[in-house]
């Protein structure tokens, strides 16, 4: 009879932790970025991994005006703003914020794929590219070999430019560290599947910027843009702000 008080102190204490257990918040996911030195510039490298990650573009917000900076993508985002892993500027754009290459958001292309030639890094051959979703993964290539891809219509497809790697090799247009230095963005897909985001936390040139790539093992990488690349890394509490963007890439928690 003695140990009936013993056993309901112990029953007790149970659902008493049980209770704690089910009330304690969840813990926060760590971050998908990382610190990383290369050739002595230092550079912030965030991951996006299929079995964790889905990714979106987006480049309005709800009032349907361009989105210009990651202030208002909460709004935008609505009920899938805690999923957000990170997010970066994704391709060039216009004087209106707006995509001048191939845009494609939720299946929806808005912006059809350009092959036009000109002035400035989106223009200047070699080749501009495509980064790309869609059923069989994430993907990057020459504008020329999306264009040769068929109709079919990507879950989500952003047009910048130049490449940086293409198939393994570096694009030949870059000097070894030429004299352009800004901080740059940009996105490479390797050999896992995994894309991995690029943006250089102090100016770095091209040719650098795409040895990055290439060390990480990336066979193609995509630049994305210099001097107003922006990251938000909610978990590391960064985002980054200055000149307005474009397009906004946005990696979220899978559900």
């Amino acid at each position: 009879m003695r140990s009936r008080p013993l056993l309901a102190c112990t029953a007790i204490a149970l659902l008493s932790m049980a209770s704690s257990a089910t009330t304690r918040p969840a813990a926060q996911p760590a971050s998908a970025c990382r610190a990383e030195t290369f050739e002595g510039t230092p550079f912030t490298l965030c991951t996006a991994d299929r079995a964790r990650h889905d990714i979106i573009l987006v480049d309005r917000g709800t009032s349907g005006a361009p989105l210009r900076d990651f202030t208002a993508l909460p709004d935008r985002l609505g009920k899938d703003l805690p999923r957000v892993a990170f997010a970066m500027n994704a391709g060039m754009f216009g004087v209106t914020g707006l995509p001048i290459g191939l845009y494609v958001e939720n299946g929806r292309r808005a912006v059809r794929l350009n092959r036009r030639t000109g002035f400035g890094n989106f223009y200047t051959p070699p080749p501009n590219g495509v980064f790309f979703g869609d059923g069989k993964g994430w993907h990057i290539v020459t504008t020329a070999r999306f264009a040769a891809r068929g109709p079919a219509s990507p879950d989500f497809a952003t047009q910048s430019g130049p490449m940086l790697v293409i198939d393994g090799a570096i694009n030949p247009g870059f000097d070894a560290n030429g004299a352009s230095l800004n901080i740059r963005n940009g996105v490479g897909i390797a050999a896992n599947g995994e894309a991995l985001f690029a943006i250089s936390d102090a100016p770095v040139s091209f040719g650098r910027f795409a040895r990055l790539f290439r060390k990480l093992g990336c066979a193609d990488a995509l630049y994305f843009d210099g001097s107003i690349s922006r990251l938000w890394d909610p978990v590391a509490g960064r985002m980054d702000r200055g000149a307005k963007i474009g397009p906004i890439v946005v990696v979220l928690q899978k559900r």
